[in-house]
């Protein structure tokens, strides 16, 4: 009988897996009835979970099991660009998380849903735990890996102490450790003394193996700590490799998340980029998914570092070419791909405070989830710990109108230890709004300064801590990170996020880095306190163009200059700025930024002549033809959808 590629290369690395006896015998006990529902297995990079994971899966499906596997840095971290992906990955065909449940139940007795990578799904935590995870059927269970512990919530909540395993991955004991070396066509003698100097590491390993293979005579690092040891062993595997091509691309890639054709083509046009893409997919440390090519991080970053630190200026040269093919290629990608751009742009961002913001490193210490009417106590208590008579009760006002603005900071311990509440300001009542001095003044603000039709400004009313108030803390963090979650599911309508504290001069230079402006004059008295206030303007490209202009700012480089100035209603042309009417300008503004889709004439009349415009379609087709007119050569870009409406091409594209 005939097998697949697939299965043959999957039994080709399972000859080569040793050790983990314990730990197949963990998973496979999700298998069996009363067995664990989630299981967490965590361990530092290059510890071989990715392995795990492969020869477990094997046995699965040998078994019956449907195995879905998510990689978490190819999706966006939100409730919907989860659904959304894990439809696409069952081959569902009705949107929405009730449809999504009664696929998993129908695809098999037993369905294992295994998302690699979690630690960026941090933003996605709690819905995941408290809303996904409970709607999964009973045939469903769910392996998570990661390098941090989980946070505890997931085996200290009520009723889930059965349910939840976590599995902490070591490294290989020295036998094992030699094993894998032979395997690996490394002598047993020689083995010897590169499973001491690895620690047992299975990238260590890897990279020891193919290093040993290229010179035969080296001596290896003794009594190393281990990252020093896979540093050194890198150093000592590229040393060893002699194709140039081979070295002076993987020295560019190290600067990327993710790798793809055209950023290698951007990034060293002097050699054939897909030549160049294979030559980089035979190295052991570099693994294909679904996107691109991912270098390991325990590989990469200390590639990076050195990079950095001997050349930085063709280090910095990397990173701007790569950005600007990141930038040319999100004007025309489609809204499911948008994320990974958004996601390769921030990697980019070496700024601790934005990238912290998005992908925190450390170990949670905290969660944010949902207040409940039982968190009433905690809540009120500390309110009134920080704020006086006013300013608390108009706070507990908006927990008694709108509790599902509300969100706790739970410790390790599963106590209240802070609160915060934010609010959409297209949602409220606009009385309220007016009613609550503090957030008055941003409705106002926003009056003077009008934002356009469709965008959404995010009121965070308050956050506090119960020990430091809202001055920064962990508790803070925790809510800024919450509020990245927001970031994201709200994009690409969110345009603005007003917020206030006490303390916000203490927030000072990380306004600075983020954009936060500070509105003078606007500041509230509440029981002799002073309330300051401050906005955070993502601009006409919300979230994504606010991420590539400080990508942008970092790296010293300008964006290049649209079709449309925004601010001066004036095309910007290669002979210079044209004018534009009313019409003209509100049509071009929406194909601008629905770039690449299609915007029918029914979307156009509403959004540009308003819902109560009673005309026929053609005067959509009026304002058009005047528009190619003033738009010239650049016209070919508008492409004309029969029966549908029209599309912007992106630059070089031509329409039709």
């Amino acid at each position: 009988m005939w097998q697949r590629m697939s299965d043959l290369t999957a039994r080709q690395a399972s000859r080569a897996f040793v050790g983990r006896t314990g730990e197949l015998a963990t998973l496979r006990g999700m298998l069996s009835p009363g067995g664990p529902h989630v299981i967490h297995v965590h361990g530092i990079a290059g510890i071989g979970k990715t392995a795990l994971m492969d020869m477990f899966a094997m046995e699965a499906r040998e078994k019956g099991a449907i195995i879905i596997r998510l990689d978490c840095g190819t999706v966006e971290p939100t409730e919907s660009g989860f659904v959304q992906a894990l439809e696409s990955a069952t081959g569902g065909l009705a949107p929405g998380p009730d449809s999504l449940m009664d696929r998993l139940a129908r695809l098999g007795d037993a369905v294992v849903l295994a998302l690699d990578g979690y630690d960026g799904f941090r933003l996605l935590d709690t819905w995941l735990r408290q809303t996904f995870v409970p709607m999964l059927p009973d045939n469903v269970r769910m392996l998570i890996f990661s390098r941090q512990r989980p946070i505890g919530a997931w085996t200290t909540a009520p009723g889930w102490g059965r349910l939840v395993r976590c599995l902490a991955l070591k490294s290989l004991s020295q036998l094992e450790a030699r094993a894998f070396l032979v395997l690996h066509d490394i002598a047993e003698e020689e083995a010897v003394s590169l499973a001491r100097a690895t620690h047992g590491h299975p990238l260590a390993l890897k990279l020891a193996a193919a290093a040993s293979r290229e010179n035969q005579t080296r001596s290896w690092p003794q009594e190393t700590v281990l990252q020093q040891a896979v540093d050194e062993l890198s150093r000592m595997f590229l040393a060893d490799v002699d194709d140039p091509v081979s070295r002076r691309v993987l020295e560019g890639a190290v600067v990327m998340r993710r790798v793809t054709v055209s950023l290698l083509k951007a990034l060293f046009p002097e050699f054939a980029p897909q030549d160049a893409y294979d030559r980089l997919c035979q190295l052991p440390f570099v693994d294909c998914v679904r996107d691109g090519l991912v270098i390991h991080d325990a590989v990469r970053d200390p590639l990076a570092r050195s990079l950095h630190a001997s050349d930085p200026c063709r280090y910095l040269d990397y990173r701007r070419s790569a950005w600007r093919q990141l930038i040319a290629e999100a004007e025309s990608a489609a809204s499911d791909d948008l994320w990974r751009y958004t996601a390769d742009m921030l990697y980019l961002i070496e700024n601790p405070v934005v990238r912290e913001a998005f992908f925190p490193t450390g170990a949670a210490r905290h969660t944010v989830e949902p207040a409940q009417p039982g968190d009433s106590e905690a809540l009120t208590g500390i309110v009134r710990a920080h704020d006086g008579v006013q300013a608390g009760e108009l706070l507990l006002q908006w927990w008694r109108r709108l509790p599902q603005a509300f969100s706790i900071v739970r410790g390790q311990e599963g106590r209240v230890e802070g609160l915060y509440c934010k609010l959409r300001a297209d949602q409220i009542e606009p009385a309220w709004l007016l009613g609550d001095p503090v957030t008055a003044q941003w409705c106002d603000h926003l009056k003077k300064n009008p934002m356009r039709q469709g965008e959404i400004a995010l009121f965070c009313r308050r956050w506090l801590s119960f020990q430091e108030g809202d001055s920064p803390s962990e508790i803070q963090a925790a809510v800024w990170l919450d509020l990245k979650r927001s970031y994201m599911e709200l994009r690409p309508a969110l345009r603005r996020v007003y917020l206030t504290a006490c303390d916000l001069a203490a927030y000072s230079q990380v306004a600075q880095r983020l954009g936060l402006e500070i509105l003078a004059g606007r500041e509230v008295e509440l029981d002799g306190v002073t309330y300051p206030s401050a906005v955070l303007d993502f601009g006409p490209n919300s979230v994504d163009g606010w991420l590539a202009d400080l990508a942008a700012a970092e790296l010293g480089v300008k964006r290049p200059p649209g079709i449309l100035d925004m601010e001066s209603r004036e095309l910007m042309l290669a002979e210079g700025p044209v004018a534009l009417t009313p019409l003209e300008f509100g049509v071009m503004r929406r194909l601008v930024e629905r770039q690449g889709r299609i915007v029918s004439r029914t979307e156009l009349l509403r959004d540009v002549w308003g819902t109560s415009y009673q005309g026929g379609s053609n005067v959509v087709d009026a304002v058009m033809r005047t528009l190619r007119r003033k738009l010239g050569p650049e016209s070919i870009r508008i492409e004309t959808v029969t029966g549908v409406g029209y599309r912007l091409r992106a630059s070089g594209v031509a329409g039709g």
